[in-house]
């Protein structure tokens, strides 16, 4: 054979070269929400860019999210008496740049909101919104998986979702059975 060599059957887990790990798991793609509340100490808003969100059970409704063990955004939003899971729209990169890449209450510095029900931030233009509070904390790694339940949720009409696919960001085509293979 020629090419590359077969990294099937390569190193255990505890020898596997993080960049190699990160650019395999980049070729998933993956859609982008801003996970939102406010800080119970100052009233002011908190929030971070989370892109391994999922659906974990209807009955009861849980989500889940992976934070960061490094994340200093987490400790001030996990004790809020409810978080939103705001799902981005595309045109929404800046919102996704800014909780990501920003400190404090800066972050939200242009970026639209308003009080949910049980009042987290939701961002105005989001494609949807699950207002839930957290259940359990599972470390994994370097991460923590928080599971949440929800509480409140709505969708709304736009443009397609904001993707994260290769380290960065991309559109979304739906595919539509009249355009074939």
């Amino acid at each position: 054979m020629h090419g590359s060599p077969d990294r099937s059957s390569g190193p255990s887990a505890t020898g596997l070269d993080p960049a190699a790990f990160r650019s395999v798991l980049g070729r998933f793609p993956t859609g982008v929400v801003a996970v939102t509340a406010i800080d119970p100490a100052s009233g002011l808003p908190a929030g971070l860019a989370v892109n391994s969100f999922t659906s974990v059970s209807l009955d009861p409704p849980l989500v889940a999210f992976c934070v960061a063990h490094t994340s200093t955004t987490w400790p001030i939003m996990r004790t809020a008496a409810r978080l939103c899971v705001n799902i981005l729209a595309e045109p929404q990169r800046d919102v996704s740049d800014r909780l990501a890449f920003g400190s404090g209450p800066e972050k939200f510095d242009g970026v639209r909101w308003t009080r949910g029900p049980g009042g987290a931030p939701l961002i105005d233009g989001a494609l949807a919104w699950i207002e839930c509070s957290v259940e359990q904390e599972h470390v994994a790694g370097d991460h923590l998986i928080v599971v949440a339940r929800a509480h409140d949720l709505a969708e709304h009409q736009g443009a397609g979702p904001l993707v994260f696919y290769g380290s960065g960001y991309g559109a979304f085509t739906r595919f539509t059975p009249s355009q074939g293979l």
